[in-house]
């Protein structure tokens, strides 16, 4: 299936000691599809394989991250100075929490980017920060 990720409500550019802060799909370990940290929206795209097993469903893919049972995306932020990308924080958006009845082609998750105290969301990130829907 297709995984959307859509973000709004991005935190800026300048996030406490952090300069030019960009934000981007972890695939592997390193970023995707880098949006600076003042943009309006952005939009990432992945494919996951959802696996039935016998202790339930099981993920994988290009941007997968984590254990069995604890799978998740992670949108990595970090300093973006030329080329090179210095992460300093990271969003994990859990596999687990993508709708029961996913048999779907698409599946979006819209994300608030920013935190209650108005830095890049970081950790685990749940409704209602982290919405699914199945398209």
């Amino acid at each position: 299936m297709r995984v959307v990720i859509k973000g709004h409500r991005f935190p800026g550019r300048t996030c406490g000691p952090h300069r030019n802060v960009h934000v981007g799909l972890q695939v592997g370990s390193r970023p995707d599809g880098l949006v600076p940290g003042d943009a309006t929206e952005a939009q990432w795209t992945t494919e996951v394989r959802v696996i039935d097993t016998e202790d339930g469903r099981d993920f994988r893919g290009p941007a997968v991250q984590g254990r069995r049972g604890e799978r998740f995306l992670y949108l990595t932020w970090g300093e973006l100075t030329g080329n090179d990308f210095a992460m300093f924080r990271r969003a994990k958006l859990m596999l687990n929490d993508l709708p029961e009845t996913c048999d779907h082609d698409e599946v979006s998750v819209l994300v608030e980017l920013t935190d209650p105290q108005g830095g890049p969301i970081c950790a685990r990130v749940k409704e209602p920060v982290a919405h699914w829907v199945a398209v």
